[in-house]
């Protein structure tokens, strides 16, 4: 990851330098979701997924990788999920289309083609970039996920900041809900 830089300073008349090593092939990828329940306040479940090499060569999260996420969400939150989902071709795989058409707990929609500003996700990743990860050169991928965790530790414990993410699908889920909303037994 480039290191993102949020503020900085120096001594007048010198440029401000922060050094970083070069890009790394190693990946570090992130899944979250981000749940809301009328009357409780609202969760982020999130796994990381460090590219080791040895994982049957995907550097990213697989539909397997969601399936499991989903089960344990699931387990965590005990009811049914109406998950919404971007168009990331992953989201999209037969398996996981099986796998949520077997399950009774679990619908999935989709959000429009290009629409961040509806993905409540995109919100908490802004959070963690502009936050915990801003001005910081990782000197290694450890470093680099131990940061991650702690602050998506804190945005876990502060539902207010997960609610200011979630305003805009409150909103649609409370429309969807008046207008018949198709229900699964």
């Amino acid at each position: 990851m480039t290191s993102s830089q949020a503020r900085t300073w120096s001594q007048r008349g010198r440029t401000p330098v922060v050094r970083v090593r070069s890009r790394s092939r190693r990946r570090i990828s992130i899944a979250a979701l981000t749940c809301y329940k009328p009357g409780r306040r609202s969760r982020l479940i999130y796994r990381p997924r460090r590219d080791d090499g040895n994982r049957d060569g995907r550097k990213s999260f697989s539909w397997r990788d969601y399936r499991d996420l989903l089960t344990a969400a699931h387990q965590q939150l005990g009811g049914p999920i109406v998950l919404i989902r971007d168009n990331l071709n992953v989201h999209k795989a037969a398996g996981l289309r099986e796998f949520a058409d077997s399950r009774g707990w679990l619908t999935i929609l989709y959000l429009p083609p290009y629409a961040p500003d509806l993905n409540p996700v995109e919100g908490i990743w802004s959070l963690l970039r502009r936050g915990w990860l801003s001005n910081v050169a990782f000197s290694t991928p450890d470093h680099l996920i131990r940061t991650v965790r702690s602050g998506l530790r804190h945005i876990q414990y502060r539902s207010n900041l997960i609610d200011g993410c979630l305003g805009l699908v409150r909103a649609i889920m409370l429309l969807v809900r008046v207008r018949a909303w198709p229900r699964r037994a």
